[in-house]
């Protein structure tokens, strides 16, 4: 299964991501430069964390004109899997793929440290590797991460079971304590923890494995 890493200028968890695609996950993985207008011959794309653009406007916003984003939603309506983790998930909003906005932290404080994730669905490429309920130990870093939707949006990624995780410890007071929700396909996903962060132990968890390990599943299944 071929993954690929896209790049903004700002950008600076691409490395963790190619490391844990590579190296943890054992899959070829290539860098994506925020420039190109075709992502080429993959199976799964991920936009990474940072701050694309130096978040000069808001998270996201100037991100989602880059060229290769064209590409992505391509990418996307024909089935292809997007993950975007922290300022990629910003991305994804502010590019219309995924519903809500990121706002600003509870406390307007950037927080960084691990906090505890449940697994709200595994009906998803995402999550199919680990059981609904199972709890995830997952680092954070970001400024702007409070998940914000009107209560129909929430009520639809609920009753649409689109909600990937859910906060045990709501650091930065998402809506409903969402930290992760899916497309109405269900094959784009966007998460403020990063699992690229913990996919070994060396890191202080290997929960995040469950995240890519998911993905390969459904990759492997589609091929099959």
């Amino acid at each position: 299964m071929r993954f690929g890493v896209i790049v903004f200028p700002g950008s600076n968890c691409d490395h963790d991501a190619f490391y844990a695609v590579g190296q943890n996950l054992g899959q070829p993985v290539e860098y994506i430069w925020h420039d190109e207008s075709s992502l080429g011959n993959l199976d799964a794309v991920i936009l990474p964390g940072g701050f694309a653009y130096g978040d000069y406007l808001r998270c996201g916003a100037i991100a989602k004109f880059s060229p290769v984003m064209n590409a992505v939603k391509k990418f996307a309506a024909a089935g292809g899997l997007v993950l975007g983790v922290c300022n990629g998930f910003q991305i994804l909003v502010e590019a219309g793929l995924l519903p809500g906005a990121l706002v600003r932290n509870r406390g307007l404080k950037f927080i960084c440290r691990p906090v505890t994730l449940r697994v709200e669905t595994a009906n998803s490429p995402f999550t199919c590797a680990a059981e609904r309920g199972r709890r995830l130990r997952l680092p954070i870093a970001h400024g702007e991460g409070r998940y914000y939707a009107d209560e129909r949006t929430l009520d639809e990624l609920e009753a649409e079971d689109r909600v990937a995780f859910r906060y045990l410890d709501n650091p930065n007071g998402s809506l409903r304590d969402i930290a992760g929700v899916l497309n109405r396909e269900r094959n784009v996903m966007g998460m403020m923890p990063h699992p690229e962060r913990a996919t070994e132990p060396l890191m202080g968890s290997s929960d995040g494995l469950a995240v890519f390990q998911s993905m390969l599943r459904a990759g492997q299944a589609v091929a099959a």
